[in-house]
């Protein structure tokens, strides 16, 4: 006999695993049209908000292990989006800069954002109370990321 904890529709987890891979396909016609994934579009974004960073603050950004950024970020730079080169001050870090290509992607891609958002507002999920959704979630990653 299942008991209520067990059952799929009383996981958090199930909810939360379900809205990120959708929102990951939603994602997916836009990107792929100029040839990126999803996690190199968060690549970007970090490095459209502050461009040369070392590695290792990309990846803290994006709550990755830096060993789960490199091969990505080696990736991209083959694509042209970014390049990478070690640190000035200490030979051991990389520091991973934009190149035009990568920059001028903002631009093209500067309607992701507003779509995303439109796809997602839905009766339980309105302009006026998003904000409250971020804090929902900013404080969940913060209690788990603090148990890593």
């Amino acid at each position: 006999m299942i008991t209520d904890e067990f059952k799929l529709d009383n996981q958090l987890c199930f909810r939360l695993y379900t809205a990120s891979r959708l929102l990951s396909q939603a994602y997916h016609p836009m990107l792929s049209e100029h040839g990126l994934t999803y996690p190199q579009y968060l690549v970007l974004l970090v490095l459209w908000e502050k461009d040369e960073q070392p590695v290792n603050d990309i990846a803290k950004r994006l709550y990755l292990e830096t060993n789960t950024v490199t091969p990505l970020l080696q990736r991209m730079e083959k694509g042209g989006l970014l390049t990478r080169r070690k640190g000035e001050k200490d030979a051991r870090q990389m520091i991973v800069s934009l190149t035009k290509k990568g920059k001028s992607l903002q631009k093209k891609l500067a309607d992701v954002p507003r779509t995303v958002g439109d796809a997602v507002i839905c009766d339980s999920v309105t302009p006026e109370n998003a904000l409250d959704l971020f804090r929902m979630l900013d404080d969940i990653i913060l209690k788990l990321s603090s148990k890593v």
